[in-house]
């Protein structure tokens, strides 16, 4: 810690700055920035759990304050049918059913 304070305190033209001595200033405004995030996926019902990971991330990362939108294709795109996602549930989450109506109550753009 000590020697973190010496260095913080030595002229940058010293060359200390590729040594990371600023570098905590960096993470920290970088941890406010909100982002853009696109989820992808293709697992369809034949895999619940592996269904439900757009939806379940797609929410973690919305309440942390992204732009979260979900792109599902292939065999997720039935994931959209009432009946089906009525009939996936997942190991260690809620029912999909409930995991749908949370991402529309967020406003996350789903593209099937």
């Amino acid at each position: 810690m000590r020697r973190r304070q010496l260095l913080s305190r030595l002229p940058p033209w010293l060359g200390l700055g590729l040594l990371g001595v600023g570098a905590s200033a960096t993470q920290v405004a970088a941890q406010h920035k909100q982002l853009k995030i696109m989820i992808k996926s293709a697992w369809g019902s034949d895999d619940p759990t592996r269904a439900s990971f757009p939806f379940v991330h797609g929410l973690a990362l919305a309440e942390a304050g992204h732009e979260v939108q979900i792109f599902l294709t292939g065999e997720a795109t039935y994931l959209m049918r009432k009946e089906t996602i009525a009939a996936i549930f997942p190991v260690g989450w809620p029912p999909l059913a409930e995991l749908r109506d949370q991402v529309v109550a967020k406003h996350i753009s789903v593209f099937a």
